[in-house]
């Protein structure tokens, strides 16, 4: 059993005791902390939620209603939806926050509670903090009887969702239609299959075939959208029947692509390819993307005429970074793109869009349009270190070992090394310290990933020789 508290949220797996797990006391705690919170900081008394399909989902949604009813707050329920629409729906609904019920890729035994501010935005770390301080109160006073807040279900928002992405001026709904593309989807089972082929179907795509489309929660496989979950809808792609595939996890923040020959895009490339053409019409336009992703959003936003900047890791820093360059587009790694002009969130459902009307415009299959970017790959590595390891020593001699090197520091340690860097992070949890390196080929990248494990090594022995 697991219970995670963050200042994003509070994720566990359900079932087991109080405090070491997300059971229902804790859901009720946590979300009278936030409750307490948004009172705090807002006039409003209303609280917009909506959930993925899992099925822990209605059980943690009908205790965090009740809750947030009992304290006096009105809510605004969307019921089966995605992360993206719920955080569109707390500006549409002037609410004062919202709570998303999703563990977004994690297995199907966890759920989470994800918190929104009044912009329908991740919390600050600052508020974040608050939050879990406030868990720790007892001195809660709920509403009386005739102070109750209401509650509202409403089905639609996946639908203004939609209307507002087809409104967009870089959404083209006629040249998407006129490629008459054969698309393959995969869901998961879960939210992504109401709100996928709902969104194909309005940009004008015909021939759609839905595999894990129904929103029943039951994961047919790892719902992380990476290349070693994707076996089945890739094996189908390749048997040559269809010019692409579509991929979102279970609350529809992340997105990826496979070619018509099974072969996969590349999560990283998501956000590459999607810039790319968001950068074609938007002038000298800035990118922000955190340091673990993608050196290839560096280089095509440069040839553009615009700037890249690297945030911490975390939505949060990533829209914070966008919004102090006035990027035009920005997102992670995982296949999350955020467009301010439709709102501060990752959303597949715009992803989905732009890429399709992208794809439409060039004219030629989506393998060769993975061909025009720089060719990159990242290696995933970590190193497991004792307990008692002293993180920030190793860091820090990190940093001094390649003070000759570009270094940036805020989230870390990445060093550049030309078109090739490496990045340390700690893990908040454990200790662990993960190292993703990128290159131009994959065994240079493990390679680079493999000299930062002996050098971290060798501090290691220096410093218990002292």
């Amino acid at each position: 059993m697991a219970l995670i508290k963050s200042i994003s949220g509070i994720r566990g797996t359900i079932g087991g005791k109080p405090g070491e797990a997300l059971t229902p006391i804790d859901v009720v705690k946590y979300t009278i902390a936030y409750a307490t919170w948004a009172m705090q900081n807002s006039e409003k008394k209303k609280i917009v939620i909506g959930r993925d399909a899992r099925t822990s989902g209605e059980l943690i949604s009908k205790l965090v209603s009740s809750t947030l009813q009992s304290l006096g707050l009105d809510v605004i329920d969307l019921g089966l939806s995605t992360t993206p629409t719920v955080e569109m729906a707390v500006v549409w609904e002037s609410a004062a926050g919202g709570i998303i019920i999703t563990a977004s890729h994690n297995p199907g035994q966890w759920n989470a509670l994800k918190l929104l501010n009044h912009n329908g935005e991740f919390l600050s770390e600052k508020d974040g903090k608050k939050i879990l301080s406030l868990a720790n109160k007892k001195d809660t006073e709920f509403a009386d009887i005739k102070n109750i807040g209401k509650y509202s279900l409403k089905k639609d928002y996946i639908e203004k969702h939609i209307d507002a992405i087809l409104n967009l001026p870089l959404v083209d709904k006629e040249a998407i239609a006129n490629r008459n593309f054969r698309i393959a989807i995969d869901c998961v089972n879960s939210t992504g299959g109401l709100a996928v082929p709902m969104l194909l179907k309005a940009l004008g795509v015909k021939e759609i075939t839905p595999y894990f489309c129904e929103p029943n929660g039951i994961f047919p496989h790892n719902p992380e959208p990476l290349p070693e979950n994707l076996g089945f809808i890739s094996s189908e792609i390749a048997k040559g029947k269809f010019d692409l595939g579509i991929v979102v996890d279970p609350d529809v923040d992340r997105l990826c692509f496979i070619n018509e020959d099974g072969s996969m895009f590349g999560e990283e490339y998501t956000l590459v390819a999607v810039a790319d053409y968001v950068l074609k019409h938007k002038l000298q336009g800035n990118t922000v993307s955190n340091l673990s992703s993608t050196r290839a959003l560096k280089d095509i936003t440069l040839k553009a005429g615009g700037n890249h900047y690297a945030s911490a890791v975390g939505e949060v820093n990533v829209v914070e970074s966008m919004k102090l360059h006035n990027a035009v587009i920005g997102g992670e790694g995982n296949g999350g793109i955020i467009l301010p002009d439709l709102h501060y969130g990752r959303d597949a459902l715009v992803g989905i869009a732009l890429f399709l009307t992208h794809l439409a415009k060039f004219g030629k299959t989506i393998s060769m349009l993975k061909m025009k970017y720089p060719s990159y790959h990242i290696s995933k590595n970590k190193i497991e270190l004792a307990p008692n390891t002293d993180m920030d020593f190793i860091l820090k001699s990190i940093k001094e070992k390649y003070i000759k090197q570009p270094i940036n520091d805020i989230d870390g340690v990445k060093i550049e090394f030309d078109k090739e860097w490496v990045h340390l992070r700690q893990s908040n949890t454990e200790p662990i310290i993960r190292i993703y390196s990128e290159s131009e080929t994959l065994a240079t990248a493990e390679h680079l990933a493999q000299k930062l494990i002996i050098d971290i090594k060798e501090i290691i022995k220096q410093k218990s020789n002292q």
